[in-house]
Order: C-alpha cells, then structure tokens, then sequence
C-alpha cells in the first residue's frame, strides 16, 4: 500500500550552482574585508630597522583590536579597548607620508621626557632600560644637527608616542621626524607567521610562530 507524503509547505527552486559559488565567495570576502580592518592584518618587512627583532623577509600579524575599534579612512576610535604602552611594537602610518607603513617600538608615553646621550637613551630623566636596543656602529655622532645619538630632551604631548627602531644606528624615527598620534596607529605586532630569506631563497624555519615582545 503507498503511503500518501505530507507537504510542509511550497518546494524552493534550488539554487543554481553559479549563485550558490557566487554568495560563498561574496561572505567570504566580506568577512576577509572585516577581519583585516577590524581585526588582524598581515604585514612584510620591507627594511632592517627594527633587527634583529624583525628580519627582512619577516611576515607578521597585527592585532588591530587591542587598541580598539576604529572608524575606516577617518582614524575615529569607535570603541576603546586599551592605550598603547612603553615596549609595544606597533605598526602606524608614517607622519610624512601618511600611505606608507611604519613599525617602530614605542619607547615614550604621553608625559614621557625622552632624551638621547652619546647613544644611551634616557626616560625621564633616568637611563632606560634597554633590552631591546641594538647598536651596530661603535662611532658616536656628536651634537644635535644629526639627532641619531644625540637628541633632546623633549616631552611626549597627550596622544601621542615616541617611537624608536631597535636597530638604533639604522632607523628613521621619531629622533629625525617627530611624534606619532594615536590616530595613525594601526595595531601592535604579535607574532612572525613566515619569514623568508631572500639571500638564501630559504625558509627561516626557526622564526615561524615566534611572539613579539
């Protein structure tokens, strides 16, 4: 005997394939869009200032949440989470030249007296502890005209930082152009996801994963 089926309602017309690829795709990239504004972004290092934290050849994640939540094309913080803060290595759009991309160690906080001696930098009045410092010329330029071991002092106004490479004999910083507003910064670095040799066209297996500190 056959059994009558019940009909829970109209049958939908299945989608065709191409509209089914088409949305996934669409969600995807809107979803891809919202993590790398919001979110993580990824970044390459282009240059040697900050070794041998990073290598050129280094590729790096950015965490864009920790600062909060902000506004696209205006730099407006929508949700704050937390400020920046002494040591962070932060990724921050380049005062003079707002459509390139810096990374630096922030070394000077808003009230932050920032001074340089003879290549020892001095944090209100007192040398810094400088873990991360690295000095490759044993030569010290002397007085100011050229600020890269000597400068200051100066005091970091509200919102903004002072910020230094750590390979301090080879970084264009804040030493030679200035301070970087809150606004300008992208997100702190967290983490090396690949890096890549050029000179050797090898893999630097040992930095994948590393954290940033």
């Amino acid at each position: 005997m056959k059994e009558d089926t019940a009909s829970e309602g109209p049958i939908q017309p299945r989608k065709s394939i191409f509209r089914e690829y088409a949305e996934a795709i669409l969600v995807a990239v809107v979803l891809a869009l919202f993590i790398r504004t919001f979110v993580v972004q990824a970044f390459k290092i282009p240059s040697g200032s900050m070794k041998p934290t990073l290598l050129v050849g280094d590729h790096i994640l950015v965490n864009k949440f920790i600062y909060g939540v902000k506004l696209p094309f205006v730099n407006t913080t929508l949700i704050p989470v937390t400020d920046p803060k002494r040591g962070d290595v932060v990724v921050f759009k380049f005062p003079e030249d707002p459509k390139k991309d810096f990374i630096k160690r922030i070394i000077g906080v808003p009230g932050d007296i920032v001074e340089v001696r003879n290549k020892k930098v001095y944090l209100n009045h007192k040398p810094m502890v400088d873990t991360y410092g690295t000095y490759l010329d044993p030569h010290v330029i002397l007085g100011r005209a050229r600020p890269r071991d000597n400068f200051g002092p100066v005091t970091v106004p509200a919102g903004a930082f002072f910020v230094m490479g750590d390979n301090r004999d080879h970084s264009y910083d804040s030493r030679f152009w200035g301070f970087v507003d809150l606004s300008m910064v992208k997100g702190k670095a967290f983490i090396i996801y690949w890096s890549w040799n050029k000179e050797t066209s090898g893999i630097r297996w040992g930095r994948l994963g590393h954290l940033l500190h």
